[in-house]
């Protein structure tokens, strides 16, 4: 958790200057808060894929622990987790927002019962946490920076050691 807090005050401390750069509507926050709130409240939890179209930016780019991906493989990566737990349900628990910039502290819970985004169906339940970045440009969003514990959410379906 302190490693999570540490990287999310490094992230908020880089992507500083881009506030100081007076691109913020007094509604711009607001507005951005409620699509971040549709990844996880439409897109994720029910499913409605297509809202990708919409909200994301045509140059987005999901930043990743190895590699970037962009808007096409992050839609099919958000499909195939709804494959993985097709009962999954992300709630966003915090949302901050600060001109285009939003954090979201997120809940994911579901069970395993079909393959997807590589994971065998393992029939267990998972309830793991994590914080999504994102930012936003003409009111799409852009990029996305996204943390969970990998290993726990590995250990409630089975695939590493408990």
């Amino acid at each position: 958790m302190i490693r999570l807090a540490l990287a999310a005050s490094i992230l908020l401390l880089a992507l500083a200057p881009l506030r100081a750069e007076g691109r913020c509507a007094s509604k711009t926050p607001a507005s951005n808060a409620a699509t971040a709130r549709i990844v996880f409240d439409e897109i994720l939890s029910k499913g409605l894929i297509e809202e990708n179209e919409r909200i994301y930016h045509p140059d987005f780019v999901a930043r990743g622990l190895r590699r970037d991906v962009g808007r096409a493989e992050d839609r099919a990566a958000a499909a195939g987790w709804r494959q993985m737990a097709p009962d999954l349900k992300m709630t966003p628990l915090r949302v901050v927002a600060d001109c285009n910039l939003v954090a979201v502290h997120w809940e994911g819970t579901g069970t395993n019962t079909g393959e997807g985004n590589g994971f065998p169906a393992t029939g267990r339940s998972i309830r793991v946490w994590g914080m999504t970045f994102f930012r936003f440009e003409d009111g799409k969003i852009r990029e996305e920076w996204t943390s969970f514990d990998r290993y726990e959410f590995l250990s409630q379906l089975g695939l590493i050691g408990e």
